[in-house]
């Protein structure tokens, strides 16, 4: 499934998941058959990772939590939204993340 981040866009977590943070790391589990990665049950974030998710709220576009991640890492623009839109990406194929509105 061929999916595309818009910075405009807002996105929040499925209803079909839960995500729970354990010793530093966000790990997310599927409710429902077909979220994810057929080959895991479990998918898991990093401290970074985690720090885009926690600003996945269904209210901030991408272009808002861009800025808050530029503020907060010393990394260039760039970097930052590449970085961003492919866990994005990333996260909608898996139907982790969904867009809102």
């Amino acid at each position: 499934m061929d999916v595309e981040a818009r910075l405009d866009a807002v996105y929040a977590p499925s209803e079909d998941i839960v995500a729970r943070s354990i010793e530093g790391e966000l790990i997310i589990v599927p409710l429902v058959a077909g979220i994810g990665d057929f080959e895991d049950e479990l998918y898991s974030l990093n401290e970074t990772g985690k720090a885009v998710w926690d600003r996945l709220d269904g209210k901030k576009s991408l272009k808002e939590v861009l800025a808050e991640l530029s503020a907060e890492f010393d990394a260039p623009a760039g970097e930052i939204e590449k970085d961003l839109i492919g866990l994005v990406e990333e996260l909608l194929r898996r139907r982790i993340l969904v867009a809102v509105g």
